[in-house]
């Protein structure tokens, strides 16, 4: 999608052409989300100039695949991106809201409205929003809250296969385990074609053994893990050449192999490596029954770290004593390759508990999309027992907007202009859904609104089977609190920093980039 050239094409007041045309790059990024969200939401398809594609209907990964120029658009993908890294579901709803609240920003600009006072207006509308939903948290008190599994099935796109998978899995886990700051239950997730769906308490380290001579399987596993190469100190080619430098390199490869033979004095049974291993280590490990893995990811090596209790080594620790190395291994109960899918498992560690969400996909091509969605579920998951949860299905946002839209006359002047901006664009959720389940949204929304006021029920929405006035609650429909709430947050930050921009002025090029852009239009490169 090609953004650069993105205008009104209508005559606007010169000094509004920024707003004018950074508003109309905003709509139309929000235009490529809106048509995937709710229950009836669709795919949308992402075709490279190769011809490899994507399918999905997962906000983020749509934003973060267009081919994108406008810089107003690209803030509006970094924050639906902030909001995935933040608590990993809920970049379609910012996204939308985001537009929204830029959209009628303009409009209210356009009818007189100073800009100051708009953006003095929204941010109190959307504090005001964020203390409302706050107030209607309902609160996870332990993990076989069967409200988990209902949200577990929202975010997975009502993949009941999946929401078992990581309600399982979270059960697993345990509750101190899902509030710690820096564990999130999606890293947890791995999809493989031709695999089944599994949860176990382990984890996977996608490689093989090193070699076939070692053993596929052991049980009562000692663990080492190595942070390096497990290779001999290197020494340079010119003192390689003197007599006294070679000398020295013999003492290395010989002082090397005594290191070695340290992990078979210990009864290590399985070795973990950063990097490579030496053909003279190899050979050493396979006649000890060890198992080795090389060229493990960090984060998969951190990972069975924690799982077996072992803290990581260079391959210089290993000139210490046998009693100091002691101290570094790990401990698990099994150890197995899995042939079929050419990935090594990891069970029973004694270390910190850690469960591994294996998602089957019976093709390739819908490897990575399952993968996106049990993701989305697992950090919803995450995020609800972190903060607890509120109605779903764009219902918080209507009960939301009625309390902003009474909180306006606190307001004096034209700043009340602003709130109106996030009363509009707290109702664009709940109709653009609507608008997917092929209901007319201004009807529906306005039956929502009136139903709510009437019964003072604020989990009133509709049921996009039947476009009737439903409890969402009632329903299973419901959506973590801390996903609304940075959908909410994230979306104001975005529309306030984008109706602050008066003018748009091209930067001078470098001479280095300007250079290789130079290079990369000879050779027929893309500029990026």
């Amino acid at each position: 999608m090609n953004l650069k050239q993105a205008g009104s094409g209508a005559e606007v007041d010169e000094r509004l052409a920024a707003l004018i045309t950074n508003a109309n790059a905003v709509r139309a990024i929000t235009a490529a989300v809106e048509g995937t969200i709710g229950p009836k939401g669709l795919d949308t398809m992402l075709v490279d100039r190769f011809g490899e594609v994507i399918i999905t209907n997962d906000g983020v990964t749509i934003l973060d695949k267009m081919d994108v120029n406008h810089p107003a658009a690209k803030m509006l993908i970094n924050i639906a991106k902030a909001q995935q890294a933040e608590v990993g579901d809920g970049t379609t709803t910012a996204t939308i809201m985001a537009g929204g609240l830029v959209s009628e920003g303009v409009n209210q600009v356009l009818r007189g409205v100073p800009v100051a006072r708009v953006i003095e207006g929204v941010k109190y509308g959307i504090a005001q929003a964020l203390e409302s939903i706050k107030s209607r948290a309902r609160v996870i008190c332990d993990v076989d809250d069967p409200m988990l599994s209902n949200i577990a099935m929202i975010a997975g796109r009502e993949n009941e296969d999946i929401a078992e998978l990581v309600v399982e899995a979270a059960r697993l886990i345990g509750f101190e385990k899902l509030n710690e700051k820096n564990f999130k239950l999606s890293d947890i997730i791995t999809a493989h074609e031709g695999a089944g769906n599994e949860v176990f308490m382990g984890v996977i380290v996608d490689k093989e053994r090193m070699s076939q001579e070692m053993p596929q399987e052991l049980d009562d596993l000692k663990v080492l893990i190595i942070d390096d190469a497990l290779e001999p100190e290197e020494i340079g080619d010119e003192a390689l050449s003197t007599e006294a430098g070679f000398k020295r390199f013999i003492e290395l490869q010989d002082e090397f192999k005594v290191n070695v033979s340290k992990i078979l004095e210990l009864g290590i049974n399985v070795v973990l490596v950063d990097r490579g291993v030496h053909d003279s280590a190899e050979e050493i490990l396979i006649d000890g029954g060890v198992i080795v893995i090389q060229r493990v990811n960090a984060n998969d090596l951190r990972r069975v770290a924690e799982h077996v209790g072992a803290r990581m080594i260079k391959r210089t620790g290993l000139k210490k004593n046998s009693a100091d190395i002691e101290k570094y291994i790990g401990h698990a109960d099994r150890i197995y390759q899995d042939e079929k899918l050419e990935q090594v498992r990891i069970l029973g560690g004694k270390g910190k508990p850690m469960a591994t969400i294996l998602v089957g996909a019976a093709t390739e091509e819908v490897v990575g999309e399952r993968e996106r969605i049990a993701k989305d579920s697992a950090s919803s998951v995450q995020a609800a027992v972190k903060g607890g949860y509120v109605p779903g299905g764009g219902s918080i946002e209507i009960a939301a907007a009625r309390m902003v839209e009474k909180s306006r006359e606190n307001l004096k002047g034209m700043a009340a202009y602003g709130v109106d901006c996030v009363v509009n664009a707290l109702k664009r959720p709940l109709s653009q859904i609507v608008e997917n389940a092929g209901y007319n949204p201004l009807e529906k929304v306005e039956e929502v609104i009136a139903a709510q006021a009437e019964q003072g029920i604020d989990s009133l929405g509709i049921d996009c089977d039947y476009g009737k006035i439903a409890d969402m609650q009632e329903k299973g429909v419901i959506d973590p609190v801390l996903v609304k709430m940075n959908a909410i947050k994230a979306a104001g930050e975005v529309a306030v920093a984008i109706l602050r921009i008066d003018t748009i002025i091209k930067k001078k090029e470098d001479k280095e980039k300007a250079s290789m852009s130079a290079s990369n239009t000879e050779q027929g490169l893309p500029d990026f």
